[in-house]
């Protein structure tokens, strides 16, 4: 067994009376991408801030490239990349003076810097706007930067807090391929994301918080087949007009939501057959394979959490 460079037990935030984090239990191998999944105050968030050293634990144990974060922050900092929620570059300086100047505080030579300027504006596909003021970029070149930013010191483990929020689908799927390149390099990746089909194809194994607690951990594999069936059909109706009459024991769960009722069963044509011999009849039928997204509603609610 390889030491984890991430390993947590009983991990504890509490801000005052409210407790954040409660008693979560994390390990994160090297070379893996882990991703961290849950509504707005589960948590997620709280226990990145304790990961990157940025904010003491309350309570549990917690060891970070084998190092206790209360103890040796600072080289555990020099050793990790962080992306945050919020894009935090120097609008005053250029897009290579960004990396420069990062780089200036880990201690690199002006010369190295320069370097892996160089190295990370071609990475971030962005050498022909070096020379670019940071205020004008479109967001994706902008979360793009900011990544580039954290890789200035090579780090081992990159931790990402939403990494592709407010981005269109191509700049999305441009920085998923940057992460999959890093990856490929063996940079361990930690992310947390509101979107399923990123943590899908980004993430190794997750886990799923919900009121500061882990719900559920595993690959998003296993995940789906654990708390979700082969197949959904959604089965969508006017308003008012939905029921699960005569459809409950087409399928192993049966769902009702204002428009349509969803139905997860192993086959979905044929329970779809099976409803149209009973006399239902939608407005349009849909039947498709459960998702990551399935699971994440039925472990954490349907109901908006401020």
């Amino acid at each position: 067994m390889t030491t984890p460079l991430v390993e947590a037990s009983g991990l504890t935030k509490r801000f005052g009376e409210f407790e954040a984090v409660r008693g979560i239990d994390v390990r994160v191998e090297r070379g893996e991408a882990f991703g961290f999944l849950g509504p707005n105050g589960a948590g997620k968030s709280s226990t990145m801030r304790m990961i990157s050293c940025t904010s003491p634990r309350s309570g549990g144990d917690l060891r970070v490239l084998g190092m206790d974060p209360d103890r040796d922050g600072p080289r555990i900092r020099a050793r990790i990349g962080v992306v945050p929620q919020q894009d935090t570059l120097d609008n005053e300086l250029t897009v290579r003076q960004n990396l420069e100047v990062y780089g200036r505080y880990f201690g690199l030579s002006r010369a190295a810097v320069r370097a892996k300027a160089v190295e990370l504006l071609e990475f971030a596909q962005l050498t022909e706007r070096a020379s670019s003021e940071v205020e004008p970029l479109s967001g994706g070149m902008k979360r793009r930067l900011t990544i580039a930013r954290s890789l200035v010191n090579e780090p081992e483990v990159l931790l990402l807090d939403e990494p592709t929020t407010g981005l269109d689908p191509q700049a999305r799927h441009l920085l998923w391929d940057r992460l999959f390149r890093l990856k490929a390099e063996g940079v361990t990746l930690i992310i947390t994301t509101h979107y399923m089909d990123e943590a899908e194809q980004l993430c190794d194994r997750l886990v799923v918080m919900d009121g500061g607690r882990v719900a559920a951990e595993g690959s998003p594999a296993e995940l789906i087949s654990r708390y979700s069936t082969r197949e959904v059909l959604e089965l969508r109706f006017p308003p008012g007009h939905q029921s699960a009459d005569r459809l409950e024991d087409l399928a192993e769960r049966v769902e009702v939501l204002p428009d349509r009722v969803l139905l997860y069963t192993r086959d979905g044509e044929a329970a779809l057959a099976a409803a149209q011999e009973r006399g239902v009849r939608p407005v349009s039928s849909l039947v498709r394979r459960s998702s990551l997204e399935d699971v994440f509603l039925r472990l954490t609610g349907r109901t908006l959490v401020d």
